[in-house]
């Protein structure tokens, strides 16, 4: 089941990285389109992306975003990753960003 959403950020720090992202050198930029056709495909369908086990959602996101009752990981290329979080606003779907990692950090943070 394919259902749209709006693309919103965790909090003013994702966002603010985002759009740093522009000034930046070409394998951040490159990262940005990454991120860009990722928000994009998020928007077409939410559930494109694979679902994390509620037991693997980090201490540090419920710290960070408030509750978080699941949690959704997008793979980017060259082993970065996306996360964000669904929740419904009255009848729209919102999308919320929590953050992207390279697989190091990914690692770190769900302990792998």
């Amino acid at each position: 089941m394919e259902i749209k959403s709006e693309i919103r950020f965790g909090d003013e720090n994702v966002k603010k990285a985002y759009l740093e992202l522009d000034s930046l050198k070409f394998q951040e930029n490159q990262l940005k389109e990454w991120l860009d056709r990722a928000f994009n495909d998020i928007q077409k369908n939410t559930f494109c992306c694979i679902q994390i086990p509620k037991k693997l959602i980090p201490n540090e996101y419920t710290k960070r975003f408030g509750q978080i009752n699941n949690l959704w990981k997008y793979d980017l290329p060259n082993g970065w990753r996306l996360f964000y979080t669904i929740k419904k606003d009255k009848v729209v779907v919102l999308s919320i960003i929590l953050e992207w990692l390279d697989h190091k950090e990914y690692e770190r943070r769900f302990k792998y």
